[in-house]
């Protein structure tokens, strides 16, 4: 394998996606992996432990994931770059620390390559069952990013994106994938380090005696220091101060938590990524994320070919939500079209933002036809006549 002198990979190698994300959170600066063994998602603690020792690096498996993510947590607050990797299971132990993790305003990654479900499921077949999950899934009011890449390259480049949104905005970013990303193997082209642009964390550069952990700027995200550097501070998932100490009245929640929200939604613009193709004439949209997304292009070019003006919106972030674009679509098409891999749920949120404007047609696929591209290609073409 080629690498740098930091033992981070570069050029061109053939990677599966889970493969691709190790590297990816390694050409990012992660140095810190907590997980529990679960499938789909092994390959990436397999990859990454792999590499441990060329770029000094820490993997950790812990008891359950309930414990992970607390150590992901703990990491982060000492000065690394922290993720772990899990699948649905896994992801539903490790909501309480996901909003405890978003109350400590703690920059970490978190990959739930999805499976069938609920409980236990189908371990190794691919599902999109936990978008709502991965937004909601924690109690309280608060926002959180979530990505969710369509390939093994952007499972490279977009694991590296996760690690520079959670440090510019101090929160959990998650990872969507499935089995079929996961373990589908393609060409990754990995660019030397100088040509990566990394988001470095935002250090508190005062006198240590005038340190406030959650004292924020403009931006309204707070500097951190490292824990264990002599500075004097108070960490708590209560509601609290610019100190860290609980405060038990409204003020204070304002205060905090409304913070929280708003570091997110007031810089929607920044965070959003979506890819658009052949929208300037579209009448119908299509709108779709990760390996659905890569059967709506066979879809499309079919229907172009047969004369339907049709377009495609992919959402490669899929929270926050990209409401304004789905609203102005909505009075510009006659209909959209939303194929999921699960009994929709994305669909819910492309009804709420239609306002009534369009027509909405659902694509349900199941596991084994994923990559058949006739029931959107018939759907299409049922809006036509």
């Amino acid at each position: 394998m080629k690498t740098n002198d930091k033992g981070v990979l570069t050029g061109t190698h053939n990677l599966s996606g889970n493969q691709a994300c190790a590297e990816g959170a390694l050409a990012a600066g992660c140095r810190f992996l907590s997980a529990y063994p679960i499938p789909p998602s092994i390959e990436v603690i397999e990859r990454f432990t792999q590499r441990v020792k060329e770029v000094d690096a820490i993997f950790i498996q812990m008891e359950d994931e309930i414990s992970v993510l607390a150590a992901v947590l703990g990491a982060s607050w000492a000065g690394k770059k922290a993720m772990t990797v899990t699948s649905g299971p896994g992801l539903s132990l490790m909501m309480e620390h996901i909003g405890l993790g978003v109350m400590l305003e703690t920059p970490c990654v978190i990959v739930n390559v999805q499976r069938c479900g609920p409980s236990e499921g189908t371990p190794n077949s691919p599902s999109q069952g936990d978008v709502m999950q991965a937004r909601w899934g924690s109690h309280g009011d608060y926002e959180i990013i979530v990505i969710y890449p369509n390939s093994p390259q952007e499972m490279f480049t977009q694991t590296i994106e996760a690690f520079n949104l959670s440090e510019k905005y101090r929160t959990p970013v998650v990872i969507l994938s499935d089995e079929s990303i996961a373990r589908m193997v393609e060409k990754v082209v990995i660019p030397p380090a100088s040509k990566i642009n990394l988001e470095p964390r935002k250090h508190y550069k005062g006198p240590k005696n005038k340190y406030l952990p959650f004292k924020y700027d403009k931006d309204l995200v707070p500097p951190m220091v490292n824990a264990g550097e002599g500075y004097k501070f108070h960490i708590t998932g209560l509601t609290h101060d610019e100190k860290g100490y609980p405060v038990m009245n409204e003020e204070c929640q304002e205060l905090n938590v409304h913070r929280l929200v708003r570091k997110i939604r007031n810089y929607v613009d920044n965070i959003i990524n979506i890819e658009e193709k052949n929208l300037s004439d579209a009448e119908i949209v299509v709108v779709s994320y990760g390996i659905t997304s890569r059967t709506v292009d066979k879809a499309l070019k079919q229907a172009r070919k047969d004369g339907i003006k049709v377009g495609s919106l992919r959402l490669i972030t899929i929270w926050p939500f990209p409401d304004k674009e789905i609203m102005k679509l909505s009075k510009k098409v006659k209909a959209f079209i939303v194929p999921e891999l699960n009994f929709g749920q994305i669909l819910l949120e492309v009804q709420r933002c239609n306002y009534g404007n369009a027509k909405i047609r659902f694509v349900e696929y199941g596991h084994e036809e994923i990559q058949n591209p006739d029931p959107i290609l018939n759907a299409i073409r049922s809006l036509t006549k």
